[in-house]
């Protein structure tokens, strides 16, 4: 199984707005590609930034699901956040192997 994770840190003051947004559009957006079959959306709770900090993770079943993502979806649905939320984000994105669940 393979893991796709953003952490994001989002601004205070869209918060509330970025994570309605993610629950009720980008998350299922993403599930609905095919690609992914499950998600979690996690907060952190320990970190010292100004802001939100989440990890959403994603689970793909193999890594040609995920390449089918990264070619044919990432770029029109990292642009539609990019796009919504301009300068209110930081994120990063990490690639894993489930070894053990």
């Amino acid at each position: 199984m393979i893991l796709y994770n953003v952490t994001i840190n989002i601004d205070a003051d869209v918060h509330d707005e970025w994570l309605n947004w993610m629950k009720q559009k980008h998350i299922p957006d993403m599930l609905a590609t095919g690609c992914f079959r499950e998600n979690k959306l996690c907060r952190l709770l320990n970190h010292e930034e100004p802001g939100y900090t989440y990890s959403v993770q994603y689970f793909a079943e193999n890594l040609g699901d995920y390449d089918q993502y990264r070619v044919y979806f990432a770029p029109g649905l990292q642009k539609e956040h990019s796009d919504k939320f301009q300068n209110k984000f930081v994120a990063f994105r990490t690639l894993m192997e489930v070894i053990q669940k």
